[in-house]
């Protein structure tokens, strides 16, 4: 009797391990799966976003007053990146550009002057002289609140852009540094996701010509 015992109670162990074992490979093999589909995922994902980030869309935060009250540091832009590659740039069109001295940083700014004009600016009054207007006409700029009474003439290189920031008294611009090549041209500011209180589609691109 006690030979019987011990031998069933050696099956009912034995029985009781299988089930422990099956049990952990079963759930060994849940993580993995879990696992797998995690890095699908992922995988997924990057082979999305990537490209949208690199070819049609990224995001850019607002830093600094250069253009003020137009855009305040904080801001969250979504930049369009291409439009452009379809369609010139447009005077009055806000973009984000690579700094001309330095590629590695990011400046949002206005476009004032297109490729061929000549800027001239007179106490802070921009006239632009273009083939259609060689007499050159002053340039609406109603979204200025704070300007600067300079004075500057620039003719603009073919595939060049002269910019400026809405804030004239404190902005780092092409008055200073000269023109910005096309190429350095990232794309346009396409949305203002936040603050939710401020947010538009193109936000603060103005087209008086």
């Amino acid at each position: 009797m006690s030979t019987s015992f011990g031998t069933q109670r050696h099956i009912t162990q034995l029985i009781m391990d299988e089930h422990k074992e099956t049990g952990e490979t079963q759930e060994m093999q849940e993580k993995k799966s879990s696992l797998w589909e995690t890095i699908k995922f992922i995988a997924l994902a990057l082979l999305i976003v990537t490209p949208i980030r690199m070819f049609i869309a990224q995001p850019f935060i607002v830093n600094g007053s250069s253009m003020d009250p137009t855009f305040a540091t904080g801001q969250y832009l979504i930049v369009d990146e291409i439009s452009y590659r379809f369609n010139e740039p447009k005077r009055g069109d806000v973009i984000v550009l690579r700094y001309p001295r330095d590629p590695k940083k990011f400046f949002i700014k206005r476009i004032v002057g297109l490729p061929g004009d000549t800027v001239e600016i007179q106490e802070g009054v921009v006239t632009i002289k273009d083939s259609k207007n060689p007499d050159g006409f002053v340039l609406n700029e109603p979204y200025i609140e704070y300007p600067k009474n300079d004075t500057l003439t620039k003719t603009v290189g073919m595939r060049e852009y002269f910019v400026m920031g809405d804030n004239r008294a404190a902005s780092s611009d092409s008055r200073y540094w000269g023109t910005v090549p096309e190429d350095l041209i990232v794309g346009r500011a396409f949305l203002r996701l936040l603050p939710i209180a401020s947010a538009a589609v193109l936000p603060g691109e103005y087209h008086s010509n």
